[in-house]
């Protein structure tokens, strides 16, 4: 006699993991295909974030120019916004030569720091003490692009990309000239005026 015996039905817990495997499976082939596979995409992606954030510089440092009651600090902010847009311009050349289409991501920490440079102006009033703020937003800024270009050159360098190493780090060296100047002026004028105006509000309190 043939056996009448029938294979034992599969568990309600053995249907449910194929499905959720298939979905752990899929998850992870999404993330492998969206992050960066490699230095040359996470410096791609970094050139992306400091446009960004050169092109969002482009309308701040006017703001600030704008504000500064110090001639020599609103000179300093207005030679800066033509380099700065030369900047914009460097790294559009950097994206061709690339061969790719200028894209901007935005960078989250030069929003920061902007926002920061307008609360500044949003606190002070007029005059040396707000002088002394812009100049110390306008450093913050300064110092980050620094740490971000010297980065670039170090990728872009490892990468063989002699060419654009020569173009960031044209920009690298006048980000540091900028924030010399900075210094200068604040060492120079500004924060004395701005501690001789906070002692002399001390005095007639």
């Amino acid at each position: 006699m043939k056996s009448t015996t029938k294979a034992p039905a599969p568990t309600v817990a053995a249907n449910k993991k194929a499905p959720a495997t298939k979905a752990a499976d899929k998850s992870m082939t999404k993330e492998r295909s969206t992050g960066a596979s490699g230095l040359r995409d996470f410096f791609e992606d970094a050139i992306k974030d400091i446009y960004w954030a050169e092109k969002a510089l482009t309308k701040a440092i006017p703001k600030m120019s704008k504000n500064a009651t110090s001639e020599e600090l609103e000179a300093a902010l207005n030679d800066h916004l033509s380099v700065t847009e030369e900047h914009v311009q460097r790294l559009e050349q950097v994206f061709e030569m690339m061969e790719m289409k200028p894209e901007a991501k935005k960078c989250e920490a030069m929003e920061g720091l902007i926002k920061e440079g307008d609360s500044i102006l949003e606190d002070t009033k007029a005059g040396p003490v707000r002088d002394a703020g812009i100049i110390a937003g306008c450093q913050k800024i300064e110092h980050y692009e620094i740490a971000t270009y010297g980065t670039l050159v170090t990728y872009a360098r490892i990468l063989g990309e002699d060419d654009i190493v020569a173009l960031l780090e044209q920009t690298l060296e006048e980000e540091k000239a900028a924030d010399h100047t900075l210094t200068g002026i604040a060492v120079n004028s500004i924060n004395l005026d701005a501690s001789n105006e906070s002692s002399n509000k001390n005095e007639k309190a």
